[in-house]
């Protein structure tokens, strides 16, 4: 029996991590005073008394609740964007290698990768490791997004009775090429700058799509669409979260495809489609699933040395 407890479980991926302990009867959920739970001295002491202590909350706030840890013990699992980058840290990915896997299993520090980032490092990750693309390849990424991802406040903007016409269209944005996520989408890929990231949110809840464009021609080893859908299918062989869809799957889904279809459930599929002059691969998840609080979970059953899917929907 390991003892939980959420810094930060008012948030919305706290909520879907304490939903998805309900039927877990291998934790004990700690819950800290309402009146309380901002109390640096009282969160100090349920980091201190917890095996494992997700962190819920914001960069700068992640940070201090580190520097709480007076022990060799516990395992902080953060959702932040605080650690991702940092080489102390595991990167909350297993299946990108044996060696990703390895680190969440023996670390007390993971961090959880941010939703868009999960979608593009799925694929850019393989290409860069294989030698199909260089480390230098000038990427660019598309990505459509539920609303859920932006937080309670964009939430809450969606939401509300009589809510402002605009939201009823997609809401582009990160236009600065500033998003917070470009740094692990550099570093854990390996390409040796940040690419060009075009997201937006529209009206539904949750879900998203991830794509990213090839030039046929740009790449270092030539390859058809179907034989790249099979390098794919072989990297990811085996990884249960993680599913290769048949080279024409988008053909058969009526030539378009919709980014809530993976709302609830939380694996990732990857699509290969295009010609060979212009490839085009895409991964579609639950941005509040293997895109925030599914992943944490994952990685927190691989610490604990049980099921990955254990408490997960697959």
């Amino acid at each position: 029996m390991k003892k939980v407890f959420i810094d930060g479980s008012a948030g919305t991926t706290g909520l879907r991590i304490n939903e998805r302990f309900e039927s877990r009867d291998d934790i004990e959920l700690m819950h800290i005073d309402e009146a309380k739970r901002k109390d640096p001295e009282e969160i100090k002491k349920y980091i201190n008394e917890s095996d494992i202590t997700f962190l819920c909350l914001p960069d700068d706030a992640a940070r201090e609740a580190v520097g709480y840890v007076e022990n060799d013990n516990t395992v902080i699992i953060d959702t932040s964007t605080a650690h991702r980058t940092d080489p102390d840290w595991a990167y909350g990915f297993p299946e990108l290698s044996d060696e990703f896997e390895n680190k969440i299993k023996t670390s007390k520090r993971i961090a959880v990768p941010g939703c868009y980032a999960s979608g593009f490092i799925a694929l850019a990750y393989p290409l860069v490791k294989g030698g199909i693309i260089s480390a230098d390849y000038p990427a660019a990424v598309f990505a459509a997004s539920g609303y859920s991802g932006g937080g309670k406040k964009l939430i809450a903007a969606y939401e509300e009775e009589g809510r402002e016409a605009k939201y009823d269209s997609a809401r582009m944005y990160a236009w600065g090429q500033a998003h917070k996520h470009l740094k692990e989408m550099k570093a854990i890929t390996g390409l040796s700058k940040e690419p060009i990231f075009s997201p937006f949110t529209t009206n539904y809840h949750s879900g998203m799509i991830v794509q990213f464009p090839i030039f046929g021609d740009l790449m270092e080893k030539s390859m058809t669409p179907s034989a790249l859908r099979d390098y794919f299918a072989e990297f990811y062989d085996g990884k249960k979260f993680i599913k290769v869809m048949p080279f024409g799957a988008d053909v058969d889904a009526g030539g378009a495809l919709f980014s809530d279809a993976c709302a609830g459930w939380d694996g990732m599929e990857i699509f290969v489609c295009g010609n060979a002059d212009r490839l085009m691969i895409g991964s579609r998840f639950d941005n509040l699933g293997k895109g925030a609080s599914g992943a944490a979970i994952e990685c927190m059953n691989i610490s604990m040395g049980v099921d990955p899917a254990k408490g997960l929907n697959l």
